[in-house]
């Protein structure tokens, strides 16, 4: 791959320090796991390798969800849909972020791919990342059982070995998401998988984790301007040990648009519907951090900071979190044949905010409730 990347550092497990902890919502603070992994920029601005160790996986910085495949934003065709991500990875928006339970999402995976295999150059192939992630129930995790849920993945995307399995465990109680996930290290060491993440785990488990020499490389969690849980005690651990962060809910499903400014959603029929399992998701998100009326001087102050630039308020809200420490790629949810914001996208990479942007936005952020008090660390929405 014709992309350059900097030293890796690889990770000493054996090293541990005391940090800090940079809330006081933990009585108890434990030793840090030193396991160094990096994020690489690669063509500037639009690209980032996550790396641990030896493995590395480099991925457009802005990734391409596709949780609306699995019902509830609409009918999706199947071959407009694949259409619809020959355009997107023709922009460059070439990383598509999926799970074995988004419906066809797995699926329509496959297709794409065979289709930029037969109708694409090889070095076009090469820059095509598919994430994928495992949410296994509550069930002994054995090597075979682990081995035959990958397999399921790699048929249906129709690759010899994926790219990132991102994984997902419900109840901390149950310990067997460790026993998981060295098995899910082993399927990497045979090649069936590139790269182990995780996916809405909170600090304390993700250092346990890395205490257990799981060469993790990212976390994917909620992160946005309304909930900034993930900087106030993960980053600091992702920043100490290397694992880098994917934000999803960055937009809030559409929330953080022009297309709810302005807006008294408490009045029926007055304003736009939310009609959809995000937008339901993530208004709850907004009661919690402060209400509608608080919502709307954020989509204002953000607008002022859009217009000056000449872009959209998602674009604004998505680079913001992109510049977050330790953030290495945010997620937009895509519907595939019904709608695209490529061009939106696309001029993420290109925005600078500068200091008076960030102060504004950030003044308004901090009215907002701790949602680290109100909900938990990352992940912890799916476990209360």
């Amino acid at each position: 791959m014709a992309m350059a990347m900097a030293a890796i550092v690889k990770p000493v497990f054996s090293n541990l320090s005391h940090i800090k902890s940079s809330t006081t919502t933990n009585t108890t603070t434990r030793p840090r796991a030193s396991v160094k992994c990096c994020a690489v920029r690669t063509e500037e601005t639009q690209r980032v390798t996550l790396a641990n160790g030896n493995d590395s996986l480099d991925i457009c910085r802005v990734l391409n969800g596709m949780w609306q495949t699995s019902g509830g934003w609409g009918r999706i065709d199947r071959d407009d849909a694949v259409e619809a991500m020959l355009r997107y990875a023709d922009s460059g928006l070439s990383t598509f972020d999926m799970a074995d339970h988004y419906g066809p999402a797995e699926d329509l995976y496959g297709i794409f791919i065979n289709r930029v295999r037969r109708e694409r150059p090889p070095e076009f192939l090469e820059k095509i990342r598919g994430l994928t992630k495992w949410v296994p129930p509550p069930v002994k995790m054995t090597s075979s059982y682990v081995r035959e849920s990958i397999n399921v993945s790699r048929k249906r995307m129709d690759v010899a070995s994926l790219d990132m399995l991102q994984f997902h465990w419900w109840d901390y109680s149950n310990p067997g998401y460790l026993d998981a996930l060295k098995h899910l290290t082993d399927l990497k060491e045979e090649g069936k998988i590139k790269t182990v993440a995780l996916t809405n785990f909170d600090t304390e488990r993700l250092q346990i984790i890395l205490e257990n020499k799981i060469p993790i490389v990212s976390n994917q969690v909620q992160h946005s301007i309304v909930d900034m849980r993930p900087q106030q005690k993960m980053a600091e651990l992702c920043q100490h040990t290397g694992v880098k962060l994917i934000t999803y809910g960055t937009v809030m499903g559409g929330l953080l648009s022009e297309k709810f400014l302005d807006t008294n959603l408490s009045i029926p029929f007055a304003g736009p519907s939310l009609n959809t399992p995000s937008l339901q998701k993530y208004k709850r998100m907004v009661d919690a951090w402060g209400g509608w009326s608080q919502f709307q001087v954020l989509l204002q102050t953000l607008k002022k900071v859009a217009s000056k630039h000449g872009v959209s308020i998602p674009t604004v809200a998505v680079k913001y979190i992109l510049d977050q420490p330790a953030v290495a790629g945010s997620m937009i949810g895509v519907r595939l044949g019904l709608s695209d914001h490529i061009q939106d996208s696309n001029a993420i990479f290109s925005l600078v905010l500068d200091n008076d942007d960030v102060n504004s936005i950030q003044e308004i952020s901090k009215k907002g409730k701790d949602l680290l008090r109100v909900i938990g660390d990352c992940g912890d929405e799916y476990r209360r």
